[in-house]
């Protein structure tokens, strides 16, 4: 875990945004999910369809999800709550997505900057390790290739 200040725990589990969709993402929900007034910092990672990876031509990405993702992707969020005290948000979304589409938005809210930083890099590594997505990336040429199974 990153170092950052905490704070103490909740004695309800946290309230989190997490979605999966194959709807267009809403970065302005899931920013105004966390925001609030004790609150001066907004960090929000976006993640991108590229059209390259490990140095081939990426042509578009299909995303697929275990039934239980949304679950998976809530308790993350939980648990890094949990752990920071401050107010997260995510979506992932889901299908045949094309490049510069975005397929993740997380978001956090903390009452300074380093704090916010830290801990969404740390919420996006968190969603990559334990939400069952898997991307199955389309190469030029007509290959394609599964990542993160």
């Amino acid at each position: 875990m990153p170092e950052h200040e905490t704070f103490e725990r909740p004695a309800t589990e946290p309230e989190v945004y997490a979605r999966v969709t194959t709807e267009v993402l809403d970065r302005d929900a899931i920013e105004a999910f966390v925001r609030s007034a004790e609150n001066g910092a907004l960090v929000t990672f976006e993640g991108v369809i590229r059209d390259h990876d490990h140095g081939e031509a990426v042509t578009a990405l299909d995303y697929e999800a275990h039934p239980a993702a949304e679950q998976f992707l809530r308790e993350t969020l939980e648990q890094v709550a949990r752990e920071t005290g401050l107010r997260l948000a995510a979506a992932h979304r889901i299908g045949s997505l094309a490049i510069g589409d975005v397929a993740l938005v997380a978001s956090v809210a903390a009452p300074h900057r380093a704090q916010a930083f830290s801990v969404c890099g740390y919420l996006v590594d968190r969603i990559k390790e334990h939400t069952p997505i898997w991307k199955r990336q389309h190469l030029d040429g007509g290959t394609t290739e599964w990542v993160n199974l």
